[in-house]
């Protein structure tokens, strides 16, 4: 049996959707999704919001794709495949929000999982600050799943940083990010240095899915790949509770399998194919 509760497809596997910007160095973004897509097996397929130039250490540029094209890839996926499932990454723009709302709103992105990508892990800013309002009005409330890291949970919850540390904050900022309308807001614990706890808020209360920390570099593109995962693994029809705790367990297989990995002299990508384990 495969890992993670995804079956081996009889014939056609399941689709899914990333609506994202892309990497060149290939950790993070579309490049991810479309990895972990595949890793557990979903046919991928794209839109891309943005292209940027970036490595390991840093991102020397972003550009924007005009919001009427990256509806057009959207619809142009939609009018052929039996997507599944959709997830949202960085989105640049109040515009291409905008855009990205109105198609869920008309109910064409099934499964829809919101990753709010705002600043790069180098501190980049991937979001133009009118694009956090758009956001917060017009796509969360269409999620199915958001998946907020501390900071874009901070910035979204018009909150200071330092004040969720303790469990009992992000408890209070995911259940305050979900009275906008997500049916489910996972706040994610990556970025404490203590643990991986990620806090769930969901239509029966809380759950705080607990993680050992993983001791690596090499952390590219860990959120991409959560809410990915979250998606692939809902395109195989599985409940969000279930598919929550298998994408997390997805991840830290991933980071702890490209731990030793020596790629680029930053920050690099994980190991989503199980390249670093058994045969």
């Amino acid at each position: 049996m495969p890992a993670y509760g995804c079956p081996v497809p009889d014939t056609t596997p399941p689709v899914a959707l990333t609506i994202a910007g892309s990497d060149s160095g290939g950790g993070a973004g579309a490049q991810a999704d479309l990895k972990t897509f595949a890793a557990l097996r979903v046919h991928g397929t794209c839109a891309l919001s943005a292209v940027t130039a970036q490595n390991t250490t840093e991102v020397r540029g972003v550009v924007a794709l005009d919001p009427a094209f990256v509806r057009l890839q959207v619809e142009t996926v939609l009018d052929d495949f039996d997507v599944r499932s959709v997830k949202t990454g960085m989105l640049a723009n109040a515009a291409i929000v905008a855009e990205v709302a109105s198609l869920a709103a008309a109910g064409r992105l099934p499964r829809l999982v919101v990753d709010p990508v705002l600043v790069s892990s180098s501190g980049h800013r991937l979001l133009e600050p009118d694009g956090v309002d758009a956001y917060r009005r017009l796509l969360l409330p269409h999620a199915l799943v958001a998946t907020p890291n501390l900071r874009e949970a901070a910035v979204l919850g018009d909150l200071d940083l330092a004040s969720l540390r303790s469990t009992e904050a992000r408890v209070a900022v995911a259940e305050r990010l979900r009275a906008g309308g997500a049916r489910f807001v996972v706040v994610k614990g990556g970025h404490l240095a203590e643990s991986a706890e990620d806090v769930v808020a969901g239509p029966d209360g809380v759950l705080v899915l607990p993680g050992e920390r993983v001791v690596t570099r090499n952390d590219h593109g860990t959120g991409c790949s959560l809410s990915a995962a979250v998606a692939a693994l809902l395109a195989h029809g599985l409940a969000v509770g279930d598919a929550l705790g298998a994408a997390k367990a997805f991840v830290a297989r991933a980071l702890a399998g490209g731990a030793g990995w020596r790629l680029g002299a930053g920050h690099g990508p994980l190991d989503h194919f199980g390249w670093s384990g058994p045969p």
